[in-house]
């Protein structure tokens, strides 16, 4: 966990105490976000009587303004936490967060360069627009490159760190204008340009906060740069020749090392072996969403070597497995490997050109489930020596990883990061007082063990001919076998 992390949790716990107080209140998540706003637009209404009705020492508006910006910005942490512990996450809610969150910043800025300009503070005035530029951006490239399936959170000068400068910069200066006064200045020798004003405890941190705000914006937009790049080269680097042993060679978007599915609109074409080894052209098209078609990318080749005919992949399992091979054999999945159980085992995904299957384990630090990560994916390449191994971080991303959500009650909500209709729960059954992941299938309650995404020859570079999707598991109630086929 980084420590930006870290710390953001331990600030949680910290305003968790207040937080269920505000949701016993009766207060909902927007409610929360709706306050923030109306807090920066009063920021902005004493940065504006501060400019009309102070005179240019008098920072005592700014001070002031400084307070209630840090107060501000505490429920922009209020509102997730309240939507969390709250069960009262919503799309919607995360929409209109995002939207007040902008409005709130441009509210601020315009309050701060009202301020400067009003009292000719016109090159400080300058670096305060070069931030709000620098602020819009570094939100803006986020939200982009995330609409091309690119996590995008990195960077130095996020949100909370701009709030955190802006406010404690502009409550310091407010302090130190008492001890200092307002017109403290230290000039240039020999000319009457300023140097150091008491107001450069204002303008100085907002000017080091402007720079480095753009600096991330453009980070990003190169890191972002850098993803797309590695997805075109796996592209065309994916679409060689005929593989030496006579078999089609696997032509797709996913690294030749473990088979992540990249983002839906990067727009590449991908084909693979059926068992059949009849190729299978499997293009991403925008006419679907998105998350849709990276799942039914999952169906490819994943890692080195080829796809193998239905005959050839039935390799004996090692000891100990998730459930027994069937005793009829009506779908390539049935001739499979199963994977080997255990004590964190969950479930596991396969596809239909290959063996290699990626197994869902729990996630344990130090015997307690991970609360940011409790579960984790991983790869056993049986076409190559039965080894395990991580996924990358494409494949984690916008493959075959899955985004969980606490519900505060010890269970999680899980979906796949590429398929988001399908939901699951990874919660303890009390029939064992042990971790399952539980899914609806055939409309009953059931223990998840694997999941199998059949694709079939005959499709087209616009429309790949995915047949189903398949959830398989045990009903709790009775113990018997439930499979349900879904169509995407």
């Amino acid at each position: 966990m980084s420590t930006r992390k870290k710390l953001q949790q331990d600030i949680y716990k910290v305003i968790n105490p207040l937080v269920r107080l505000l949701i016993r209140m009766g207060l909902t998540p927007n409610m929360v976000t709706t306050i923030g706003l109306v807090l920066n637009i009063g920021v902005a209404i004493i940065f504006i009587s501060g400019a009309e009705e102070g005179r240019r020492g008098d920072l005592r508006y700014v001070g002031w303004a400084g307070g209630l910006i840090l107060f501000a910005g505490l429920f922009d942490m209020l509102d997730g936490q309240v939507a969390r512990l709250g069960n009262m996450s919503s799309q919607f809610g995360a929409l209109y967060d995002s939207v007040l969150d902008r409005y709130s910043e441009l509210i601020l800025f315009l309050g701060i360069c009202y301020y400067l300009v009003s009292h000719h503070y016109f090159l400080s005035s300058l670096f305060a627009f070069i931030g709000l530029i620098g602020s819009m951006m570094v939100s803006y490239t986020r939200a982009r490159a995330e609409g091309l399936g690119i996590e995008c959170k990195d960077g130095l000068m996020q949100r909370p760190e701009r709030v955190i400068i802006i406010g404690v910069s502009a409550l310091a200066c407010g302090i130190a204008s008492r001890w200092m006064g307002g017109d403290y200045k230290i000039a240039w020798p020999a000319t009457n340009f300023p140097v150091f004003e008491t107001i450069s405890i204002f303008t100085i941190p907002l000017t080091i906060m402007a720079f480095l705000a753009n600096f991330t914006a453009i980070g990003r937009l190169r890191d972002a740069r850098r993803t797309l790049n590695a997805r075109m080269v796996n592209v065309q680097g994916a679409s060689g020749p005929v593989a030496a042993n006579g078999t089609a060679g696997t032509n797709t978007s996913l690294p030749a090392n473990g088979g992540a599915a990249t983002s839906a609109t990067a727009g590449a074409t991908t084909s693979a072996s059926t068992p059949g080894n009849t190729p299978v052209t499997i293009p991403k098209r925008s006419s679907l969403p998105g998350a849709t078609i990276v799942l039914l990318l999952a169906g490819l080749s994943a890692l080195p070597g080829t796809a193998q005919p239905a005959g050839a992949m039935s390799s004996t399992p090692p000891p100990g497995t998730l459930h027994p091979k069937p005793s009829v054999i009506t779908d390539p999945v049935d001739t499979f490997p199963v994977p080997p159980v255990n004590a964190n085992s969950l479930f596991y995904l396969q596809r239909t050109p290959n063996i290699n299957t990626v197994v869902y384990e729990l996630n344990l630090t130090n015997g307690a489930l991970d609360k940011d990560e409790p579960v984790k994916a991983l790869w056993i390449r049986y076409t190559e020596q039965r080894q395990r191994a991580d996924l990358s971080w494409i494949q984690r991303h916008f493959a075959y990883g899955l985004k969980e959500r606490d519900m505060g009650d010890g269970s999680y909500e899980l979906r796949f990061v590429s398929y988001k209709k399908v939901p699951l729960t990874l919660k303890r059954w009390p029939a064992d007082n042990k971790q399952h992941v539980f899914a609806t299938i055939q409309g009953r309650q059931a223990i998840v063990n694997r999941v199998y995404i059949r694709i079939d020859p005959g499709g087209t570079f616009w429309s790949p001919n995915v047949k189903y999707l398949e959830l398989k598991g045990i009903d709790i109630q009775n113990g018997k076998e439930l499979v349900q086929r879904i169509k995407v």
